[in-house]
């Protein structure tokens, strides 16, 4: 079976709120800890980032959550890339790699002219991933103390 054949990525719906905060806590609080700024997002996703103009997105693994990630709404043109989480149990199967090209499709339907992202070069395998489907590192600034790399994709 190919991976198209069991893989699906559906939009957010209020129902998958629980497993959009477990998958994105889960990952935090293994190489980091929660932020003020996290808890806020993951326990209201809809609030700050459906509401103001972003989006989310889910990834099913043969009918499971898998994965999830998030757009921003940052300014005209500009999203970022945000809470992207693949349960462990699933890691290794390329799900990050087509939320990534999910997310990109996206914000292109949403007039993006470019995404940003913040992140931590301890979580090597996401960053070579970011430089795979086309980020370059720009100068860090943002609301994340654990960000020491910031990224962009000019669309």
């Amino acid at each position: 079976m190919t991976t198209a054949a069991i893989l699906q990525i559906e939009n957010y719906r209020s129902e998958h709120q629980p497993h959009f905060e477990k998958l994105n806590r889960t990952w935090i609080e293994k190489y980091f800890w929660m932020e003020p700024v996290d808890v806020q997002v993951l326990q209201h996703p809809e609030e700050y980032i459906v509401k103001p103009g972003g989006y989310i997105l889910m990834a099913y693994w043969e009918k499971e959550i898998a994965g999830t990630v998030a757009l921003r709404y940052v300014d005209k043109g500009v999203y970022e890339f945000t809470k992207m989480a693949v349960h462990e149990k699933y890691q290794g199967r390329g799900i990050g790699e087509k939320l990534s090209h999910a997310a990109i499709e996206k914000a292109k339907l949403l007039g993006a002219s470019k995404i940003i992202l913040y992140s931590n070069t301890r979580l090597a395998p996401a960053i070579k991933l970011y430089r795979k489907i086309g980020f370059t590192e720009i100068p860090v600034d943002g609301p994340y103390k654990r960000s020491d790399i910031k990224m962009e994709l000019m669309l």
